[in-house]
Formats: C-alpha cells, structure tokens, sequence
C-alpha cells in the first residue's frame, strides 16, 4: 500500500481579488484629479503588489513593493 509523500506542493501564487483592489483604490483616488488614470495605474499595482496604502496620498511605506515601483521616466507608477 503506497502512502502519501511527506511532503505537500506549495499552492499556487495569490493575487489580490479584482473587487478588493477596485474598492482601495476607489478610496486612494476618489481625490485625483484625473480619476480614471489613478485608477487604472492603482489597479496595477494593487495587482502586482498584492497591497494599496492607506488614504488619498502618502502613506506609501504601509506597501514597499507599491512605493519602488517606477515607470520609465524614474518617477512613481503608483498614485
């Protein structure tokens, strides 16, 4: 009789439910001034960093992946 390994397979990765980050990044930009670019950046990076600090602005050490983003010219991708 064959048992089970002793080991389990790592399951696959997690990435932030589509709902959660429309919802942080609704309250991160409901400030902006152009709201639809805000959003759609804030959705990427929520996306890949799993995480969307706290409030309209600042806040950016609560989610360091979403901090060190840049985008080609050097400066923040994430609002």
């Amino acid at each position: 009789m064959a048992s089970a390994p002793p080991y389990m397979a790592a399951p696959p990765p997690t990435t932030a439910a589509p709902s959660d980050c429309d919802l942080k990044c609704g309250t991160r930009c409901s400030n902006a001034g152009y709201k639809d670019r805000c959003l759609k950046y804030c959705g990427i990076c929520c996306q890949e960093c799993k995480c969307v600090p706290s409030g309209t602005y600042g806040n950016k050490s609560e989610c360091p992946c979403y901090r060190d983003k840049k985008n080609s010219k050097g400066q923040s991708k994430c609002p």
